[in-house]
C-alpha cells in the first residue's frame, strides 16, 4: 500500500561509553551489570564492532528536539526502516488520529466510577472520552473506557473507572505520545531491510524472541530475560556458534560469596551433590584438581583471591540447559536453553541475571543451524554456526495492533530514562502530520 508517514520524533543523545574491562579477566558464565553511568534509554549500549556500519550507538539527530522520517512505505527496491519500525509508525500516526485528539479534560480525583454513576465528574469523563457531557455512565461510556484500558494497558479492561484509569487519562495523550516516539526511536535501530538475509530480534520488554527472514517474522517464542534488578542490556551483536552439553563456569565473586560459603557450611560433599568439578586456573590449559588443595576457607573470608575455576557439569542440573549460544559482547550476554521450563507459562518473565533463556532451544538451532546439532558425547562440545547470525536485543513497551497499538508495562523504567533523553524540557511532542 502507497502511503506516506511524517512523523516528528524527539531525539536521543546518550555521553557514555561502553565500560572497559580488563583483557584476559576470567568473568565466569553471569553477566556484568550495565554502569549506572550509563543511561540506557533509547540507545543500544554495545555494537559488536563488525556490525558497526548497520547498527551504531549514540545516534545523534539532527537537531536536539526532533527529526523528520519522510517514509514511502510502498517503496520497493530500496532499504527501508525495519518493519516492527513501520508498523509502530502507523501505529503512532492511529493513536495521535484517536485519542491525541480527544479533549485532554481533568477529572477531579473521587470514588469509582462504574456504571450507574452521575455527576460532575461522569461528565468530565465523558467529555474527556469524547462524549457528550450527558448521559451518565452508560453502556457507551462503559465500552469507551473498556476500549481506553484496553489500548493504554490497563488491566483488568473492565469498563470500570477505578484510580488508574483516572491516573492515566490525567497523564494526557502528549505523555503516550512520547512513549510511543521513544519505542518508534528505540525501533529505528534495528536493521533496515534489505541488510540481513536472516537476523533475530529478542525484545525484553516482552520477553519475547522473533526470527526474522528476508525482513518477515517467520517465528518466534517466548524468553526469561533480566530481572529489574539484572537489566538486559540494548545491544547489537553477532552469534557464531553454540556448546552443547555446557559447562556453567562460576564467576569468581561467586566462588568467594556462594560456593566457598557452602562449602564451608556443608563441606566438600557440596561440590558433589550440586555435580562441580574444580580446575587449576582459567587457561586452555587448566587441569582438573583435588578440591581438598584449595583454601576455601581463605577466599571465603576474602583474605585470598579465586583463582581456581569452578564449573558445573553437563546435565539436566546445569542452568544452561543443553545448550548455549555465544555472542561475545563486553557484557557476558548470551541465549540458552533452561532446565526449568514451567517459567514460560508465566506472564511475567523478567527473572533472570540477564541472559536470556529460550522457549525452544531445539527449534532455535535448527533454525540457525538447519538442524539440531548433536555432540558425540555428555561432554560439552563446539559447533560453529554455518552463517553468522545477527541478534540484536531491544526493548519495546508498545506493540502495534490491528487498531494501532498497546502500550505494556515499563519494567525496566527505560522509558523514564529516555523522557529527558529525548525531550529535555519541553512538554510536548510534535505530532505526526
Amino acid at each position: 500500500m502507497n502511503k506516506k508517514v511524517r512523523l516528528i520524533l524527539g531525539a536521543a543523545a546518550l555521553f557514555a561509553a561502553t565500560p572497559a574491562f580488563a583483557s584476559g579477566e576470567p568473568r565466569g558464565d553471569e553477566p556484568v551489570a550495565v554502569p549506572r553511568s550509563i543511561k540506557q534509554g533509547v540507545d543500544f549500549v554495545y555494537v559488536d564492532p563488525q556490525m558497526s556500519t548497520v547498527a551504531r550507538r549514540h545516534q545523534r539527530p539532527q537537531n536536539w528536539f526532533a527529526r523528520l522520517f519522510n517514509l514511502n512505505l510502498g517503496s520497493s527496491g530500496k532499504s527501508s526502516p525495519n518493519p516492527l519500525f513501520i508498523q509502530l509508525a502507523r501505529g503512532m500516526q492511529q493513536y495521535q488520529m484517536s485519542y491525541g485528539r480527544l479533549p485532554q479534560t481533568k477529572i477531579p480525583a473521587g470514588p469509582v466510577l462504574k456504571r450507574g454513576s452521575t455527576g460532575k465528574r461522569v461528565s468530565l469523563l465523558r467529555q474527556r472520552l469524547g462524549l457528550s457531557p450527558n448521559g451518565g455512565y452508560d453502556e457507551q461510556l462503559f465500552q469507551a473506557v473498556a476500549s481506553y484500558q484496553t489500548v493504554h494497558g490497563i488491566g483488568p479492561a473492565d469498563g470500570i473507572a477505578g484510580k488508574g484509569t483516572i491516573a492515566s487519562l490525567n497523564r494526557g495523550a502528549d505523555y503516550y505520545l512520547k512513549r510511543l516516539a521513544i519505542n518508534v526511536e528505540r525501533a529505528y535501530r534495528l536493521p533496515t531491510t534489505r541488510t540481513f538475509d536472516r537476523y533475530v530480534v529478542v525484545d525484553s520488554g516482552s520477553a519475547e524472541a522473533y526470527l526474522f527472514d528476508r525482513d518477515r517474522v517467520v517465528d518466534g517464542m517466548k524468553v526469561v530475560v533480566g530481572s529489574p534488578k539484572t537489566k538486559t542490556p540494548m545491544i547489537a551483536v553477532i552469534m557464531r556458534n553454540a556448546k552443547a552439553n555446557p559447562y556453567w563456569n562460576v564467576p569468581p565473586e561467586l566462588i568467594r560469596s556462594l560456593t566457598a560459603k557452602r562449602i564451608g557450611e556443608q563441606g566438600l560433599s557440596y561440590l558433589k551433590d550440586f555435580h562441580y568439578e574444580v580446575l587449576s586456573d582459567w587457561s586452555g590449559n587448566a587441569q582438573i584438581i583435588d578440591p581438598k588443595t584449595v583454601n576455601w576457607k581463605a577466599i571465603a573470608s576474602g583474605k585470598k583471591q579465586p583463582t581456581v575455576l569452578v564449573r558445573q557439569l553437563p546435565g539436566p542440573w546445569n542452568s544452561m540447559g543443553n545448550m548455549k549460544f555465544e555472542m561475545p559482547n563486553d557484557y557476558g550476554i548470551y541465549l540458552h536453553d533452561t532446565p526449568h521450563k514451567e517459567l514460560f507459562a508465566e506472564n511475567e518473565r523478567h527473572l533472570s541475571n540477564g541472559c536470556v533463556r529460550l522457549q525452544d532451544y531445539r527449534r532455535f538451532a535448527t533454525w540457525v543451524f538447519g538442524r539440531v546439532p548433536q555432540p558425540q558425547g555428555h561432554r560439552e562440545e563446539y559447533f560453529p554456526l554455518p552463517r553468522p547470525v545477527p541478534i540484536y536485543l531491544t526493548y519495546l513497551t508498545v506493540e502495534p495492533s490491528n487498531n494501532g497499538v498497546v502500550f505494556k508495562p515499563d519494567p525496566y523504567g527505560f522509558d523514564a530514562l529516555a523522557m529527558p533523553q529525548m525531550f529535555g524540557g519541553t512538554s510536548r511532542v510534535a505530532s505526526p502530520s
